[in-house]
């Protein structure tokens, strides 16, 4: 027997191989939380299909977002600083896996389903635009119409990938992605507030750190009071957070962080829109801002330059789906050939 058929044999049959699928649901319905989610008890897709062999509904969610070409885009998607000078500033994809890691460790803490919180992660800011919250600003502008990140990930997962067709996702993960923002109603699933709140966690802290390896911040300046109740390093900040999170909710049925905690998270978020995002980081948007409002105006006007998607929206939405999906560079290298004489066509 070769290595390949004694492999093949030992995954037994069909419906031996749906037992791992099967165990993996008894296993949640047995070890979860009572609020938490389960996978058997999904409500589904709005495609129907038939059920995987080997991975849940929320694992095979998981995997679909991890595998689109609008995941791997966000190495290359600015978080706050743009075009930094060194190899340790966050992107949207390293602030994704640590969004990503702060809610698997709040919910195995919970006893909430890992997995449901894990796609919600990776989903969350696929539909995040190039040059930070910047760009959502200059789109919001120039369509005459709120771009709103959060609302265009769920367009990304539902319409934009694999040609058109999308990826067809659960209902709870499509609710957390929608949701995962705090001007949005609540989500549906506890997972769901978990990734809203790690999301939070994840952006506040690391942005103090690359705002301090910037040389925007000083350690020294962040609030005393906020340092006293959150600690004075990166790892004490998040560790306190985290902590407080899973404290709050563990003796009870929603996710909650106390108010102590959460009041100098609330101050930190504020110091930061003071000092960096509206600060530092704002004046060097700037010229971002411009490189996208040309690329749009132009794009506007021809059309034709637009990849080819099966889509029925009108120009101004297909213009922003471009736009927003581009990568820093790539919206900095179109804008070279475009507009500058003598670049590279």
């Amino acid at each position: 027997m070769t290595a390949v058929s004694a492999r093949a044999d030992s995954l037994g049959t069909g419906k031996e191989r749906m037992d791992v699928r099967a165990r993996t649901e008894a296993l949640e319905a047995s070890s979860l939380a009572p609020w938490a989610t389960l996978s058997a008890s999904s409500a589904g897709r709005r495609r129907e299909e038939e059920a995987d062999d080997l991975r849940t509904a929320f694992q095979r969610d998981r995997d679909r977002i991890l595998h689109t070409k609008a995941f791997r885009r966000l190495k290359h998607k600015t978080q706050v600083f743009l075009a930094p000078e060194g190899d340790h500033y966050r992107t949207r994809l390293t602030h994704t896996l640590e969004v990503s890691q702060v809610a698997r460790t709040v919910c195995r803490a919970l006893r909430l389903n890992e997995d449901l919180v894990e796609a919600i992660s990776l989903g969350h800011d696929l539909g995040h635009t190039p040059f930070g919250h910047i760009g959502e600003e200059v789109l919001t502008e120039v369509m005459g119409r709120p771009f709103e990140h959060n609302r265009q990930s769920l367009r990304v997962v539902d319409v934009l990938e694999r040609d058109g067709e999308g990826l067809n996702l659960t209902e709870e993960v499509r609710d957390g992605i929608l949701n995962h923002t705090w001007r949005m109603p609540a989500p549906s699933t506890p997972e769901a507030m978990v990734a809203r709140w790690a999301d939070r966690i994840a952006y506040i802290n690391h942005d103090v750190d690359d705002a301090v390896r910037a040389g925007v911040l000083r350690q020294g300046e962040l609030p005393g009071d906020v340092v006293e109740v959150l600690g004075g390093s990166y790892g004490d900040r998040v560790n306190t957070m985290v902590r407080a999170l899973v404290s709050g909710s563990a003796d009870c049925t929603e996710v909650v962080m106390p108010g102590v905690v959460a009041e100098a998270m609330a101050a930190l978020r504020a110091f930061l829109f003071e000092r960096v995002y509206l600060g530092a980081a704002r004046m060097q948007g700037e010229k971002a801002a411009g490189v996208l409002r040309s690329l749009f105006v132009h794009l506007v006007e021809h059309p034709e330059l637009l990849p080819p998607v099966p889509s029925d929206d009108d120009v101004v939405q297909r213009v922003a789906d471009y736009v927003s999906g581009m990568t820093d560079r790539f919206a900095i290298r179109m804008f070279e050939r475009t507009f500058v004489p003598g670049a590279d066509p």
